[in-house]
C-alpha cells in the first residue's frame, strides 16, 4: 500500500523519495531491489524494502532515545518512513569494529579478527568514481565539510557505533563494520540519515560458529549464499524482542 505523497525527489538503487505537505519533510519508499558490486548485480526480493524499513525505523528510535540526533520521524507503515529533510553530505562513513571484506583485501589483516579500536573509513560517494576512499588531504582539498563539521562527524560516528555495538551483543548479534550517511537540516544541525539495515551493516549471529550460516545481511546475496530475506527477518525477530 502506498501513501499520499508529492512529487519524486530522488530515486536510488533501494529508496524512493517524494515531497509533502512540509517542506522540511520528505516521504521515503523502501524498494524491494537488492544490488551490490556497485549494481552490477541486481535482483529483487518480496518484504525486502519492508523489512529494512523497520530495522531503520527501531534503529533510529533506539538512537533517538540514547541522545543520537537522527533525520527518523514517523513509520508510516512497513515500507513508508517519514524523515526531517536533510542536504545529504556526499560522503560514505563506514565503521568496522572487525576485519572483513575489502580491509582485508587492502591489509595483511585476518579475516574476522577484531580491531583493538574501531576503525573509521571516508569514502567520496559518487558511484562514477567507484566511491573512492578519501585520506584527510582529500577531504580538504574537495571542500566536502569544514574540520569543525569533520570532528564532529567522526565524533556522532563513533557514538552511534558504541550504542549499536552494546544494543546488538545483547541480542546475540555480532556488528562487523556498516555504513553510515548524514546530512543537515533546515537549522543546520547534523543528523544521522539514509539507514541502517542489513542491506547497510554486516551482521553476524553470534550464537552461530559456521562462517556463512552466521552471515544475516547482504553477504547472503553478494556471495550467493541464499537466505537473504530469512537473514533480515531474523535481525528484525531479535530487535523487536529486545525493544
Amino acid at each position: 500500500m502506498s501513501l499520499a505523497h508529492g512529487s519524486l525527489v530522488y530515486e536510488g538503487k533501494a529508496k524512493r523519495v517524494f515531497r509533502t505537505d512540509h517542506h522540511d519533510e520528505f516521504l521515503v519508499q523502501f524498494k524491494d531491489d537488492v544490488t551490490a558490486f556497485n549494481s552490477k548485480k541486481h535482483e529483487k526480493f518480496e518484504t525486502k524494502g519492508s523489512l529494512n524499513c523497520q530495522i531503520s525505523a527501531l534503529i533510529f528510535k533506539f538512537l533517538e532515545d540514547n541522545g543520537i540526533p537522527t533525520h527518523f520521524i514517523d513509520l508510516r507503515n512497513d515500507c513508508w518512513m517519514l524523515v526531517q529533510k536533510v542536504e545529504v553530505i556526499p560522503i560514505e562513513i563506514v565503521i568496522r569494529n572487525i576485519a572483513y571484506g575489502s580491509l582485508c583485501k587492502e591489509t595483511p589483516l585476518e579475516i574476522g579478527s577484531e580491531l583493538a579500536h574501531p576503525l573509521m573509513d571516508l569514502y567520496y560517494k559518487d558511484d562514477s568514481l567507484g566511491d573512492p576512499l578519501l585520506t584527510d588531504a582529500r577531504l580538504d582539498l574537495l571542500s566536502l565539510v569544514s574540520s569543525s563539521q569533520k570532528k564532529k562527524i567522526r565524533s556522532l560516528a563513533l557514538e552511534v557505533n558504541n550504542f549499536l555495538k552494546i544494543f546488538f551483543t545483547g541480542i546475540d548479534l555480532v556488528l562487523v563494520d556498516f555504513k553510515l550517511e548524514m546530512g543537515f537540516n533546515n537549522r543546520g544541525e547534523l543528523l544521522v540519515a539514509d539507514e541502517i539495515s542489513p542491506d547497510t551493516c554486516r551482521i553476524w549471529d553470534a550464537k552461530s560458529e559456521n562462517c556463512q550460516d552466521r552471515i544475516l545481511d547482504k553477504d547472503r546475496f553478494r556471495k550467493d549464499l541464499g537466505g537473504m530475506i530469512e537473514g533480515y527477518e531474523e535481525v528484525l525477530r531479535r530487535i523487536k524482542k529486545s525493544l
